[in-house]
C-alpha cells in the first residue's frame, strides 16, 4: 500500500526478505515478485491470495468475509502511535485556512471512497460540523493520496486528508509536492493498514506467516530497508480493534452525513 514509484526498489527488496522468511517457515507457492498489475477488487477477493496489505475500512466493510487478518505493522512516521495512525488535514501552503472549521465550502480531494485515511476518517471528522448533510463545496476523487496533493499544488483542490505514513514517505521522495502544502489538523488515530491473506485461511498458514513476519521484522540484514520504508515493528492485535472505523461511519450516518460532501 505504501509503494510510490521512487521507493519500489526498496519495496521489492522488502518483499524479497519477506518471501525468503515465508519459504523458511514452510509456506508453499511464494512468488518471487510482487504483482502490481492486479486491481484491489481482484486482489483482495482472489481465492489464491497469499499475502497483501489492505485498508482496515474495507476489510470490515466492502470486503468483509473475503480477507483474513494476519498482523499489523508499526510505522515510525509523525502521527503514528504504536500500530495506530492518523491522517493529516492539508491545505495549500498559502491557504488562509487555520483549522477544520475554515474549510466549510472548500474543494476537497479524496483518494477513494473505500479508503479510511482519505475518506472515512475525514467524513467522521467533519460530520459534527456538517449542515443538512453538507460541509464541503465539492468533493473530487483523485485516485491516490499523492494525486490529491498534486491537485492542491495545482490549485484544483483546497484540502485533503493524507495518510500520515504516506505523507512522511512523500516528504522523503517528493519533497517539493509536500512543501507546497501545510497541515492544519488531523483525524483521530485508528489501527494501521493490516497484512492479510485469503479467507478462509488455514490456521497453520496464519501461524507460519506470523512466525515468518517476526523473523523478517527482526532480521538485522533487513534493518536498512525497514528504516528506509519507516517500518518500525509488528503486532498481532484483535481484529475487533478495526471496528472503530465502522463506528466512525455509523456516527456520521447518524448525523445525516451519508457521503463526504
Amino acid at each position: 500500500m505504501y509503494d510510490p514509484p521512487e521507493l519500489r526498489p526498496l519495496v521489492d527488496a522488502w518483499w524479497g526478505g519477506l518471501a525468503r522468511a515465508f519459504r523458511q517457515a514452510g509456506i508453499d507457492d511464494v512468488p518471487d515478485r510482487l504483482d502490481r498489475n492486479i486491481a484491489f477488487d481482484a486482489l483482495w477477493g482472489a481465492s489464491d491470495l497469499l499475502f497483501a496489505q489492505a485498508c482496515g475500512y474495507p476489510m470490515l466493510g466492502k470486503w468483509a468475509g473475503r480477507l483474513e487478518y494476519v498482523a499489523t505493522p508499526r510505522y515510525a512516521a509523525p502521527g503514528c502511535d504504536g500500530v495506530r495512525y492518523c491522517s493529516w488535514i492539508v491545505v495549500a501552503a498559502d491557504s488562509p485556512a487555520q483549522c477544520i472549521e475554515d474549510l466549510r465550502g472548500a474543494r476537497c480531494s479524496i483518494n477513494g471512497r473505500v479508503s479510511h485515511s482519505g475518506y472515512n476518517a475525514l467524513r467522521a471528522l467533519v460530520a459534527p460540523l456538517a449542515c443538512n448533510g453538507h460541509f464541503f463545496g465539492s468533493v473530487t476523487v483523485s485516485g491516490s493520496h499523492f494525486d490529491s496533493l498534486l491537485q492542491i499544488q495545482r490549485g484544483e483542490a483546497d484540502t485533503a486528508a493524507i495518510d500520515c505514513v504516506s505523507h512522511a514517505l512523500f516528504a522523503r521522495c517528493r519533497p517539493d509536492v509536500v512543501a507546497s502544502s501545510r497541515i492544519i489538523g488531523r483525524t483521530v488515530n485508528a489501527p494501521g493498514l493490516p497484512y492479510v491473506t485469503r479467507c478462509p485461511a488455514e490456521s497453520d498458514l496464519i501461524r507460519r506467516m506470523r512466525a515468518a513476519l517476526d523473523s523478517a521484522f527482526t532480521d538485522p540484514g533487513l534493518a536498512p530497508i525497514r528504516d528506509a520504508l519507516l517500518i518500525a515493528g509488528l503486532e498481532v492485535i484483535h481484529v475487533d480493534a478495526y471496528h472503530c472505523m465502522v463506528d466512525m461511519e455509523k456516527d456520521a450516518l447518524s448525523r445525516g452525513y451519508f457521503e463526504l460532501d
